[in-house]
């Protein structure tokens, strides 16, 4: 692995791939179920600028201790208390900054779901790119019932799900198992508990294996038309078709099928 020590903290384990394409950061917060605090927030912001100034395609998150995140840190937000509204503003802006700059770097972004994905990561998890699910996971998002509306992580959570069932979810708080959310269209995938490394890292490197332009280019273009109408979509994504043909990638993609061998991607 490459020195990860800069992008590490006491709260955020990062590790590089030795080819440097893969970059892995997992939540260390297990006696917290992997609650949100500053240091995690800013931890995987600085992970993904990271992505973006270097070779890395694909971001995988996850949670220490069997858990992927249980939401915010309400002993944080409990020092919040009486000190008026911009205080909370400021306490919630890290996780709604961190969901914007997941949709916008360049690397896929993959989460790699076990044991509990609630509030807060629920939302963190609706923002990455694909979600792998242990068939033991349980999502939820349970802030109605300290009386709090999940306003941050409806936002990609209900990019994702069926409306109605979403709502349910939202004003319920209930908890559903890893097949209810695959059900509801959360989910990428949901395996078994003993084959979930293995698929996790066939996953990955899938994604990894591909161009790095086709990554970039293709993940912007796809967040960029999802809010379009039909026709405008399709006439943006003529260009970017077009723009993303006239790589180098896709000429060393075609040539490499022709002749049967595997493309060496050049990044242009």
């Amino acid at each position: 692995m490459a020195d990860t020590h800069e992008l590490s903290n006491e709260d955020l384990a990062v590790e590089v791939s030795d080819d440097g394409l893969v970059l892995r950061a997992s939540i260390d917060r297990p006696d917290q179920r992997n609650a949100l605090n500053d240091n995690v927030l800013d931890g995987l912001g600085a992970v993904l600028d990271h992505a973006d100034e270097s070779d890395v395609r694909v971001v995988v998150v996850r949670g220490a201790g069997g858990n992927f995140c249980a939401g915010g840190d309400l002993k944080s937000m409990a020092s919040s208390f009486g000190q008026g509204a911009q205080a909370y503003r400021a306490g919630f802006s890290g996780l709604a900054d961190l969901m914007e700059q997941m949709t916008e770097t360049g690397a896929l972004v993959v989460a790699a779901v076990e044991g509990y994905c609630l509030a807060g990561g629920m939302g963190l998890a609706a923002s990455c790119d694909l979600v792998l699910a242990t068939a033991s996971a349980t999502f939820g998002t349970p802030e109605v019932d300290i009386g709090l509306f999940p306003a941050q992580a409806l936002v990609p959570i209900m990019r994702t799900v069926n409306e109605k069932q979403g709502l349910r979810l939202l004003f319920t708080g209930e908890h559903i198992p890893a097949q209810k959310a695959q059900e509801i269209g959360f989910t990428t995938d949901v395996v078994a508990d003993d084959a979930f490394e293995d698929e996790l890292d066939t996953l990955v490197d899938d994604l990894a294996s591909s161009s790095p332009v086709m990554i970039e280019m293709g993940k912007e273009a796809f967040y960029t038309q999802r809010d379009m109408g039909f026709d405008e979509a399709l006439s943006y994504m003529r260009e970017i078709i077009a723009l993303i043909a006239m790589s180098e990638d896709t000429e060393e993609g075609i040539n490499a099928f022709l002749t049967g061998e595997d493309p060496e991607w050049k990044g242009r």
